[in-house]
């Protein structure tokens, strides 16, 4: 693919830009968490029209997913984005000290209002490269709710939406800039709950059967197993029902979630499996009855190679985010409030350490470079087991960011975000063209992701009967 090709995809998002910078902005300024992203769905719907794309709803029954479609015959390229924020992170953007917008409310601490509209703007471009060059292919939007542990994609790719796809293409926010690795963490989240029996605490406390006490001896069954699981496994658990605030009261019903990680789905099978067992012993201790629901569930991320290696050539091209002095007296100011664990914590799965006095990344990481650092999950893992996949990591904020912050909240809106933003459209959208470009590359990355799926096939982390947990749009 020629310089002047990859120019022409770039022109095309520099075209459209600030339209798409006002779309992050509009979602920024409505956060929504999981399956509740009403606003942010009808915002990327009408953009969606707006350019003329052919427009699926309520996709899965999920009411806010949204798949958008252009060209025809030809390979089928997925780009993916998501448009969710996370509770208790609401914050002021352009300032660099904890300042909520509305005490206790949400806020985009992932840079999905980012995420979301890069993805759109790349597949806009890529369609509107298709109709100018006579192309023969089709670019795919997927406007994916609920990646902050709703598992939207993983019920997407059980039920077959992305079968028909060639390759898939996402991004994250991000502190630095790589062609991500193929590696995540497996997990999935099952709601506990024990049902025993009401008794006065105190004059009859021999009729009663806690499911409060059964949730807690399930936590001390689950952290003694914590020493005999594998290092990069993971754990993790929240109270969702303790059954009262009455302690007179035996507690006849409680809830506990527990979330479960691991490095692959075959690991996380076998956790699941010691989990469900210390939970029946904990019925059984405490004369309660149990039941088991899985809430979400994700599979690690399958990388491939191919695909990974078509985006490197691509973002060498490009180059790092152009940043300015402005940006930098920002990320200046955001740095301010970081210890030093974050700052030098930001580029581990860049594989190098961190400059001290770096405010913003400069450098595009090599492919072939160590993985190293904390990993967590996604449910793009799912699009990657049944079809290739590759994601690009875009710097937009401040070295050192952690991201779920108010830190990363503050720096949604602000212009360095924007130019981030900006450069991951142009990578995907690169990286597709080069694609439909290079049938040979296509060819490559379906082999070796056949040559897996032969080893090991892919098996949902949820079940089949299992629905998304939908929740019903205000009136």
């Amino acid at each position: 693919m020629s310089i002047q090709n990859e120019e022409k995809i770039w022109n095309l998002i520099d075209a459209k830009r600030e339209a798409f910078i006002e779309l992050a902005d509009r979602v920024f300024d409505t956060p929504e968490t999981l399956y509740k992203e009403f606003r942010s769905v009808k915002e990327h719907v009408s953009m969606l029209e707006a350019e003329g794309f052919r427009i699926t709803q309520n996709v899965c029954g999920m009411p806010t997913a949204v798949i958008g479609e252009a060209g025809d015959e030809g390979p089928i390229i997925a780009i993916l984005g998501e448009f969710d924020a996370l509770p208790g992170l609401s914050q002021e953007p352009g300032v660099a000290e904890h300042k909520p917008i509305t005490e206790g409310g949400d806020g985009h601490g992932c840079g999905h209002n980012l995420l979301g509209s890069a993805a759109l703007l790349a597949a806009t471009a890529v369609k509107d490269w298709l109709a100018e060059s006579g192309v023969k292919a089709r670019v795919r939007y997927y406007g994916c709710p609920a990646e902050e542990g709703g598992a939207a994609k993983a019920y997407m790719a059980r039920d077959g939406l992305f079968d028909d796809v060639s390759a898939a293409i996402s991004w994250h926010p991000s502190t630095f800039n790589a062609v991500q690795h193929g590696n995540s963490l497996a997990n999935t989240r099952i709601d506990f709950t024990f049902t025993g029996k009401a008794a006065h605490a105190a004059a009859a406390p021999h009729l009663g059967r806690s499911a409060l006490d059964a949730c807690e001896l399930m936590n001390v069954g689950v952290n003694y197993m914590r020493e005999h699981m594998p290092d990069s496994a993971r754990i993790h658990y929240a109270y969702l029902d303790v059954g009262g605030a009455a302690p007179n009261v035996v507690q006849a019903t409680a809830t506990v979630r527990q979330l479960i990680r691991a490095s692959d789905n075959a690991t996380l099978r076998d956790m699941v499996a010691r989990v469900q067992d210390i939970a029946k012993g904990a019925a059984m201790m405490t004369g309660t009855t149990m039941e088991a629901k899985v809430y979400s569930g994700v599979s690690n991320l399958v990388g491939n190679a191919p695909l990974e290696q078509a985006m490197q050539q691509e973002f060498d091209k490009l180059g790092p985010v152009p940043f300015d002095s402005d940006d930098i007296v920002f990320a200046e100011a955001i740095r301010k409030t970081l210890t030093a664990q974050d700052i030098a914590a930001s580029f581990q799965r860049a594989g190098r350490e961190t400059p001290p006095d770096l405010p913003l990344c400069d450098f595009v990481a090599p492919l072939q470079r160590p993985s190293i650092g904390g990993e967590g999950s996604t449910d793009v893992g799912d699009v990657s087991w049944v079809t290739p996949t590759v994601q690009a990591r875009v710097a937009t904020c401040a070295v050192g960011t952690p991201f779920h912050t108010w830190q990363t909240v503050a720096q949604g809106k602000m212009p360095a975000a924007h130019k981030g933003m900006i450069h991951a459209a142009k990578v995907m959208a690169a990286t597709a063209t080069h694609l439909i470009n290079s049938p040979e590359t296509l060819k490559a990355a379906r082999e070796v992701h056949e040559q897996r799926q032969k080893t090991t096939p892919y098996i949902c982390p949820i079940p089949q009967d299992a629905k998304p947990p939908i929740i019903e749009q205000p009136s």
